[in-house]
């Protein structure tokens, strides 16, 4: 999640206005990882909530390659609100959700995920989105820390630098936590957590499943 902070910038008040002057267009974005997923249930949801033009991608959101949501971002103006049929359907990961709409906020535009309820046009949902900042840019630093600290033993041990050859049950529980997530690579997640591929493989022994359940969620999610 390296990066959040950078993308993410408070502002003085939170709660403020988020644009701050509304147009009331409302654009839709939904997208779909496989040809046997339902589109049109999506797009129904966004044509009831008001949208009046909908982009809508038909691929994996682990390819960067979305070319229907750059053109949505590239329509949106500032006053207008991006709508989408849930979180998981716009962001691949927390920290892209994050970066995303907080640019999205610099350009004046309001976000709106219907199954979530998250709204950053009213002040709750505005909350709920720095929330999820705030816990995000957590979580990077407990990561961080963790890996300083199996660094640091591991000097103490006699090595000068470089991967732990243990992972401490800090960095063993962060990396459960983000393998379930297929748009986490156990090599980025690897290298993110100062270890090989090897030592999640030998300490993780049902480490397959967790990516495999992962990606059973994020198929029954795009059947919803």
């Amino acid at each position: 999640m390296t990066g959040v902070t950078d993308a993410f910038q408070p502002p003085a008040d939170p709660l403020a206005a988020f644009p701050a002057h509304r147009s009331e267009i409302r654009i839709g974005y939904a997208r779909v990882s496989t040809a046997g997923q339902n589109l049109e249930r999506q797009l129904d949801a966004l044509k009831a909530a008001g949208c009046r033009r909908v982009f809508a991608d038909k691929r994996s959101g682990k390819t960067a390659d979305r070319p229907e949501l750059a053109a949505c971002h590239a329509f949106l103006a500032a006053g207008d609100t991006l709508v989408v049929p849930s979180l998981d359907r716009y962001g691949r990961s927390l920290a892209d959700l994050i970066t995303m709409v907080s640019e999205l906020r610099k350009r004046e535009i309001g976000f709106t995920s219907l199954h979530e309820n998250l709204d950053t046009t009213t002040p709750g949902g505005r909350l709920i989105f720095h929330v999820f900042a705030a816990l995000a840019e957590f979580i990077r630093e407990l990561i961080v820390a963790g890996t300083r600290d199996g660094l640091a033993a591991a000097k103490a041990r006699g090595r000068t630098g470089g991967r732990p050859t243990v992972i401490t049950p800090e960095l063993l529980r962060a990396a459960r936590d983000m393998l379930p997530n297929p748009a986490n690579s156990i090599t980025s997640i690897a290298k993110l957590l100062g270890v090989s591929p090897g030592t999640l493989y030998n300490h993780i022994p049902d480490l397959r499943q967790l990516r495999e359940s992962g990606q059973n969620r994020e198929i029954a999610s795009d059947k919803t």
